[in-house]
């Protein structure tokens, strides 16, 4: 690859902060709450034109979808009010014991809760490099329509999904080869569904979570899924669609209007998110694959006769890409096999979906999300929330989930805050503390 050399310039600083957060997603975006809730400045770098990040550019509402039995113990907290919010707002279904986010709304909900909050929002602003004082970090640099600009923090917390901070701040992790790595997506909404008859089908022909990965279990075999693949294979069948593309639908909230907010159906592997001409391939793919989708849902779905396309995603699904190396690397075993941690910064229900492999969490059982999880090695004042906190292939499993990584988002928010009000470095912050904030905000520990 063939370099140039940019001459030196002067960076003008942009905003200083005590707290400044990097991506929105449910990770960012819980952790810039948590934050300024306890009285601490607080920003937050999104570089699309919304909050929400898979919720809103993924159009993904379905928070806590494992939320299926009574037994189910959650973390609370943040992801909790979110499903309050929209349903106080009539911007959600309830759909067995949760709340499916209308993720249009959602944005504005967001945009109310960033506001109401104070915590200082920062939109279409993309964040290209750190600024480093030996292994502390003390600022990112960023680039926008405003050019080339600083922001200065006390505390960083990436939620960037890719540990883009942690890379650029020379954090040890891991990323696997493409080939190994989770499928992405691109999702798509239809309209002008005949609902009566498309959910008369559904039941006619019941399809289980078991259906869709090949690791589960008994109490999987028997729960109920939205998994769709018939009228895709019969595309196949037919040599409308090419068969060596995957193609079934996992379809989330409808309305009385006809629409289907979100078919998740397009699953696309080899795609390696950190790099652009990967990113580049699999939103164009995509979005033929979409097309291909609805057809064959118009042709062979009762229902969708006259159905038509909605809308497609802003941005891709990213289910797995840069992992960090933490304090400490969550295991399978610990998530398989209840684990318990004195340094519990939430808890999340023994639920799996990936590689593979699916685990429903209709039995009570649940896990610790230890706080050693989001510290980074190696570089100080750095928490990391969300997909890419420290663990192996089966953890991610869980982890990745949108209400584990709110889990782990208001415990960085929380735990940074803190460390900031008693001027200790995020790994000498007082666990208890923290510990006895987070409760405070009804989140679970224990």
């Amino acid at each position: 690859m063939k370099h140039i050399e940019e001459p030196a310039r002067t960076v003008p600083v942009m905003a200083e902060t005590d707290i400044l957060v990097i991506g929105s997603g449910p990770g960012g975006l819980s952790a810039a709450l948590a934050s300024a809730r306890q009285g601490v400045e607080t920003m937050i770098v999104e570089r699309y034109g919304c909050f929400g990040g898979v919720i809103t550019q993924s159009m993904i509402g379905t928070l806590a979808w494992y939320r299926s039995n009574i037994k189910t113990v959650d973390a609370g907290g943040i992801g909790v009010e979110w499903e309050r919010r929209a349903k106080e707002m009539g911007a959600s279904t309830p759909i067995f014991l949760y709340e499916v986010l209308d993720t249009e709304i959602f944005k504005f909900i967001a945009d109310q809760m960033v506001q109401e909050a104070g915590i200082v929002p920062i939109l279409h602003c993309q964040t290209v490099d750190v600024i480093m004082d030996g292994n502390t970090i003390k600022g990112v640099i960023t680039e926008s329509k405003s050019g080339r600009q600083a922001i200065l923090a006390k505390r960083i917390i990436d939620a960037t999904g890719d540990a883009d901070i942690a890379k650029f701040a020379g954090v040890p992790y891991r990323l696997d080869a493409k080939e190994a790595l989770e499928a992405v997506s691109v999702n798509f909404g239809c309209s002008g569904v005949d609902m009566d008859t498309f959910l008369n089908y559904v039941l006619s022909n019941p399809s289980s979570v078991s259906d869709w990965n090949g690791k589960s279990g008994d109490k999987e075999e028997a729960e109920f899924s939205t998994h769709l693949v018939e009228p895709f294979n019969k595309a196949k069948e037919a040599g409308e669609i090419p068969k060596d593309i995957r193609l079934e639908s996992f379809w989330g909230n409808f309305t009385d209007a006809g629409e289907i907010t979100n078919m998740n159906a397009i699953h696309m592997p080899n795609i390696d998110s950190t790099d652009v001409m990967d990113l580049t391939k699999a939103e164009m793919d995509g979005r033929q694959q979409v097309m291909w989708a609805v057809a064959a849902l118009k042709k062979y779905t009762p229902g969708f006769e006259k159905a038509r396309l909605r809308n497609i995603g802003s941005s891709l699904g990213i289910r797995e890409s840069r992992k960090i190396i933490g304090e400490y690397n969550l295991t399978e075993q610990d998530v398989l096999h209840q684990a318990r941690f004195d340094d519990s910064i939430g808890i999340f229900p023994e639920f799996l979906d990936s590689h593979k492999i699916a685990v429903m969490p209709s039995t009570g059982r649940y896990f610790h999300v230890p706080y050693r999880n989001i510290l980074p090695q190696k570089v100080e004042n750095l928490l990391v929330a969300g997909r890419s906190v420290a663990g192996d292939k089966i953890s991610h499993a869980a982890t990745r989930q949108m209400m584990c990584c709110v889990v782990t988002g208001q415990g960085a928010g929380t735990a940074a805050a803190l460390s900031v009000k008693d001027n200790v470095t995020c790994k000498q912050v007082n666990i208890s503390n923290v510990q006895k904030a987070l409760e405070k905000e009804n989140v679970r520990i224990k």
